[in-house]
């Protein structure tokens, strides 16, 4: 763990955060870094259906602009309420695609900190290493 190992990522979320405006459907921002430094963001997209959450749309947009390996994501709420912890669902995403990434949590005393995201679920089922290789 970690004290806001990257305060710039927090701030691409929060920036584009603050641009949401009052739309219901687009409610949180995320940011994420591959290795190489580039930096990828999403918002999600609110639907009763269970749309995506951001983190889950920057995992594909990251994909979509040929970001190599993530190691730090981060997630902002519009109207000022900060960074936020991911939900179960990304959280299990997360660890199944990138077990080692390093996710930004709010902090004692309103700082950030970073966490491994095996950290945040911890007993878990780790999709890939439940995977059959090949035929028996």
């Amino acid at each position: 763990m970690t004290e806001n190992p990257d305060p710039a990522l927090v701030r691409a979320a929060t920036e584009l955060a603050a641009r949401l405006g009052t739309d219901d459907n687009h409610t949180v921002a995320a940011a994420a870094r591959d290795g190489e430094g580039r930096v990828v963001t999403g918002v999600n997209v609110y639907h009763f259906t269970g749309g995506p959450c951001a983190e889950l749309v920057v995992l594909g947009a990251a994909v979509a602009e040929g970001a190599g390996p993530l190691v730090r994501i981060v997630a902002v709420g519009d109207r000022g309420r900060g960074v936020m912890p991911p939900c179960g669902r990304c959280r299990q995403a997360l660890l199944d695609l990138w077990p080692g990434i390093e996710v930004l949590v709010p902090g004692d005393g309103g700082g950030v900190r970073g966490v491994p995201v095996r950290e945040l679920l911890p007993h878990t089922y780790v999709w890939a290493e439940h995977q059959e290789h090949g035929p028996s």
